[in-house]
């Protein structure tokens, strides 16, 4: 997973699905119950507890999946 971008969006590589939040990079003070998120459907998602927003890097391949 890459850093955060211009625009607080952390960027998601097929290699990262299925995408859950918090990551493994999540900070241990900003830990919350861990939820799986659907980022393939709009390329676009937002964690429901933290408001995390994660980007699918166009032409991303899902691996394994």
């Amino acid at each position: 997973m890459s850093a955060l971008n211009e625009v607080n969006a952390v960027m998601v590589h097929g290699k990262d699905l299925p995408l859950h939040c918090p990551t493994i990079d999540t900070p241990s003070w900003n830990y919350h119950p861990r939820v799986f998120l659907d980022v393939l459907e709009t390329g676009e998602v937002r964690c429901p507890y933290c408001g995390t927003v994660f980007r699918l890097i166009p032409g991303t391949e899902p691996h394994g999946h």
